[in-house]
């Protein structure tokens, strides 16, 4: 009797592994991922820096430079800042997000999983997954901050609960941009910069910190096209009135053409770089 057998370092043939993987497993394999990203976050407590440091660093800096000069003081300028700077702050989270997947993917990390028989999607989506805890932080000591400086939501603690899910919502759904830039990237510094040229127009260029009708005419138009706009503009909605508008529809929309989008291109970049 003769057994076939592979050699044990030898490449697999990934024509040989499953070509579906159901829904529940994809599921049950994100989250698995996702606790694996979990982990390594409590080892590397660095990796929340950027979002624990910097909401209180800018909402107390920029309340205090432009609150005088846009709104006249700072308490009439917080409620225009504060839902801005989560936008900025998940933004920059985001960022983080394709520079750490090229990390891992140059030193090999994702190597072993090549060879399971598990969803191409669930090495990408699980740190994502992850990742919400760095926004929920991002979002809760934004309004903290804010609220210790005299920003007072009208929105009530409802208004401001939803304006923080819908934060993780589009911090969950833009991170597949820079996703798809760690997947294509050739470094993890050219993610980085690439991450960046994108990251600030979208803030900066956008109602985040000023009214867009201050703007001249080409570049407001820019700002309330700009997706970050609009979920901007849905969290102030949301937290200043706790009113769920037009803004809230359109800033979901937006997420859910963005995951459409650069999911399939995330997935499609990691395959072949595997």
């Amino acid at each position: 009797m003769t057994a076939t057998t592979q050699p044990l370092h030898g490449r697999v043939d990934p024509a040989a592994l499953p070509r579906h993987v159901s829904l529940a497993d994809t599921v049950g394999q994100t989250m698995t991922m996702a606790w694996r990203a979990t982990l390594k976050m409590r080892r590397n407590f660095e990796q929340f820096f950027d979002v624990t440091i910097q909401p209180l660093l800018f909402t107390a800096m920029f309340a205090g430079i432009f609150g005088g000069a846009i709104s006249g003081s700072v308490d009439n300028y917080l409620p225009l800042l504060i839902p801005g700077l989560i936008g900025q702050t998940v933004l920059t989270a985001c960022v983080a997000t394709g520079t750490q997947l090229r990390e891992d993917m140059d030193k090999g990390v994702f190597d072993r999983f090549k060879v399971l028989p598990i969803s191409r999607i669930a090495p990408l989506a699980g740190p994502m997954v992850a990742d919400m805890i760095r926004y929920f932080i991002a979002a809760t000591l934004t309004f903290a901050t804010g609220i210790a400086m005299g920003y007072r939501p009208g929105g009530g603690v409802v208004g401001v609960a939803a304006a923080i899910l819908l934060a993780i919502v589009a911090g969950w759904s833009l991170a597949w941009i820079f996703t798809w830039f760690g997947t294509v990237g050739s470094s993890a510094q050219a993610v980085q910069g690439i991450s960046l040229m994108v990251m600030f127009p979208l803030t900066f260029l956008s109602n985040a910190f000023v009214p867009t009708d201050t703007m001249p005419g080409w570049l407001q138009a820019f700002a309330d096209i700009n997706p970050v706009s609009h979920i901007i503009s849905a969290i102030r909605d949301l937290a200043n009135d706790g009113a769920v508008t037009a803004e809230v529809g359109w800033a979901l929309l937006g997420c859910l053409a963005v995951i459409a989008i650069f999911a399939p291109l995330s997935v499609r970049g990691f395959t072949k770089k595997m």
